[in-house]
């Protein structure tokens, strides 16, 4: 049987499939021969940063409208699937393989803490090496001590990027674009891994 590969690509709120980390994530998993399926959201809140309660109710509409999308998906058809999430893109993505008992590999590119409450405090626990995660130290979405100690506790690893915000970007044009080519490199190694 050929191998056939899928991503899925679930974005943030404001942070579409075209801004740089999914977009050159999206050209690198092309490249390494997976289908693409991108995952759009609509109506969503606006100014929900700092909410718990708000984060987790637009969090369930994004996974309402992912699961629409992915409810035609014959996932068996794949012998190789990968979930791509930025920000509340991780939650839906950690939910949906959960909720539907998927053999998947995730990335996560500036993941809430929610994420990992989500992944981290349910049954079957989560292999952490099936999860590549980045986060910068600047990011106002979370409280970076508390989630890179809930990675540590799980043994997730995840790369950490000083003064970046929740796009992993600083003020510095020139150091964004070593950053990205950083991100890609790691990124390009843990997908054909």
């Amino acid at each position: 049987m050929d191998s056939k590969k899928l991503a899925i690509i679930i974005p943030g709120m404001g942070y579409t499939k075209d801004r740089p980390l999914l977009y050159y994530a999206g050209k690198l998993l092309t490249a390494a021969g997976y289908e693409l399926l991108h995952i759009e959201f609509t109506n969503l809140p606006k100014k929900i940063r700092g909410n718990r309660e708000l984060i987790l109710q637009t969090a369930i509409q994004c996974y309402d409208q992912a699961s629409t999308r992915l409810a035609s998906t014959d996932f068996s058809a794949y012998t190789d699937i990968l979930f791509v999430g930025k920000s509340i893109g991780t939650i839906v993505a950690a939910r949906y393989i959960a909720e539907h008992n998927l053999d998947a590999r995730q990335i996560w590119y500036t993941p809430l803490q929610e994420t990992l409450d989500t992944v981290f405090s349910g049954t079957p626990s989560v292999d952490p090496e099936s999860i590549l995660a980045f986060i910068g130290t600047a990011d106002p979405w979370s409280d970076i001590p508390k989630l890179l100690n809930t990675a540590a506790e799980n043994h997730l690893d995840i790369h950490v990027y000083e003064d970046c915000n929740h796009s992993l970007e600083t003020p510095d044009v020139d150091k964004n674009i070593e950053i990205l080519r950083d991100v890609m490199g790691i990124t390009r190694g843990f997908v054909y891994n």
